[in-house]
């Protein structure tokens, strides 16, 4: 036996199959139900159940990051509690003193540094490079909390950190790797 026969035999047996099964199915639809009710009309889809407040909610925009909700929280935030919401950070970033430089820069020493100055950084986008002045808590926060928005154009891949008390406890982390720590702000 060949593999040509072998071919049209296999070749017969799925277009029996396929007539076979598929006449029950193409006679369903054509006589338009095969649901089991009558009056049951076919509608493509699913409708999700939507309530009036659902709605309203969806069309609304985004509220906009500000760091007076973010700032009070500092004075009472915790750094071990920033250790933890670093985690994430640590696939791209190192935060030991003399650390070498990943993906991203090394954050030892970030707060207070001038933005996009690391010397062991060679790699930063132009749109950092662009941002004039040292990371304050408030350039923190709002870089941290939607890198996208902040600085348009900078290639940090990350969605950012939307709740303010995990937010202020990243920034509080971030203050204590320094030899000299920046001053909280008032």
């Amino acid at each position: 036996m060949d593999s040509w026969f072998f071919n049209k035999i296999a070749g017969a047996v799925l277009a029996a199959l396929l007539v076979a099964f598929g006449s029950g199915t193409l006679s369903q639809i054509l006589s338009g139900g095969g649901h089991g009710d009558a009056d049951h009309k076919a509608k493509p889809g699913y409708a999700l159940p939507v309530t009036a407040g659902a709605a309203a909610t969806t069309a609304e925009a985004p509220v906009a990051f500000k760091f007076s909700d973010v700032g009070p929280m500092l004075k009472t935030a915790s750094a071990d509690n920033g250790r933890a919401a670093f985690a994430p950070c640590r696939a791209c970033h190192t935060a030991d003193k003399d650390g070498k430089a990943l993906v991203g820069p090394n954050l030892y020493g970030i707060m207070g540094r001038d933005i996009a100055s690391s010397a062991g950084f060679p790699r930063y986008s132009n749109a950092l490079k662009g941002q004039k002045g040292p990371w304050t808590f408030e350039k923190m926060a709002a870089y941290l909390n939607d890198p996208r928005a902040a600085v348009p154009g900078n290639q940090m891949a990350f969605a950012g950190v939307k709740n303010n008390a995990d937010l202020a406890d990243l920034l509080v982390y971030l203050r204590t790797l320094s030899d000299s720590p920046q001053p909280l702000p008032n």
